[in-house]
């Protein structure tokens, strides 16, 4: 490989980390889908909320859905996008819901209390 083809190279692995970070989005009917990744932690929780917010102000979404289908871990900074995004869509009336929640991911919603403002989904 040469120089170029190496900065290429690095430069596609880049754009793929950040959108493992980032998550996945997606508007279905009157919901964001956000599917989030296998650690949820500082690093990302800044790129998953800026997502989600532009998301929220531009599709007009009236309920968001956070998908832990591929979570294993998830630390505080989680927590605070959940609370983050509750708070602004409970503003106009809208709800939250979680789905594919593991045990540790369950237990961090009892523990927390996210479980009495976030509605979890049997999957």
């Amino acid at each position: 490989m040469n120089a170029l083809t190496n900065i290429l190279y690095i430069e596609r692995m880049w754009i793929r980390m950040e959108q493992i970070k980032a998550g996945d989005f997606r508007v279905i009917d009157n919901c964001l889908m956000i599917r989030l990744p296998e650690e949820i932690d500082h690093h990302g929780a800044g790129l998953i909320c800026e997502n989600a917010d532009k998301y929220l102000v531009r599709e007009e979404v009236q309920n968001v859905i956070f998908d832990f289908e591929k979570t294993r871990f998830m630390d505080s900074s989680g927590i605070g996008i959940i609370m983050g995004r509750y708070r602004k869509i409970s503003c106009f009336g809208g709800r939250v819901y979680a789905i594919h929640l593991d045990r540790q991911i369950e237990r961090i919603f009892q523990l927390s209390g996210l479980n009495k403002i976030v509605e979890v989904l049997e999957s």
